[in-house]
């Protein structure tokens, strides 16, 4: 008398699950990397564009608030320290570009000002800080 065998199965690797969960990491890294974009600096209220770039990738952000006051990455500054905190803060990028973040209600003078002390620095590269219209 013949024993009959069964026939081996052999083990699969089921790939549906793992899509699953390579997707669910996708989606969770991309939707983490958007909430990470916003810029931390002091409030102010910016001026409105319609091709506002929605992640500047930086070092300095320079704040000027409608009452005058200045920061430099949210340290207080003013227009005779200007270029010396500018510099400490650049002094390991000098490539960096950096953020001039102005109230609305600033004068154009103020703001002018303090991009000529940091182009006395050596600062070449400037970006104004925009909202998105729509967006608060």
């Amino acid at each position: 008398m013949r024993i009959r065998q069964r026939p081996i199965k052999r083990a699969r690797i089921e790939i549906i699950p793992m899509i699953d969960v390579i997707f669910f990491l996708l989606v969770f890294f991309i939707v983490s990397s958007l909430a990470m974009t916003k810029i931390n600096s002091m409030p102010v209220a910016l001026p409105k564009t319609s091709s506002s770039p929605e992640a500047l990738k930086q070092n300095v952000i320079l704040t000027v608030r409608k009452d005058g006051s200045i920061f430099v990455n949210k340290l207080p500054a003013n227009l005779d320290n200007l270029g010396r905190q500018l510099a400490y803060e650049m002094h390991d990028n000098p490539q960096d570009v950096v953020v001039v973040n102005a109230d609305t209600g600033v004068s154009y003078g103020l703001v002018v000002q303090v991009m000529d002390k940091a182009r006395n620095i050596g600062v070449r590269k400037f970006a104004l800080a925009t909202e998105a219209e729509g967006k608060k």
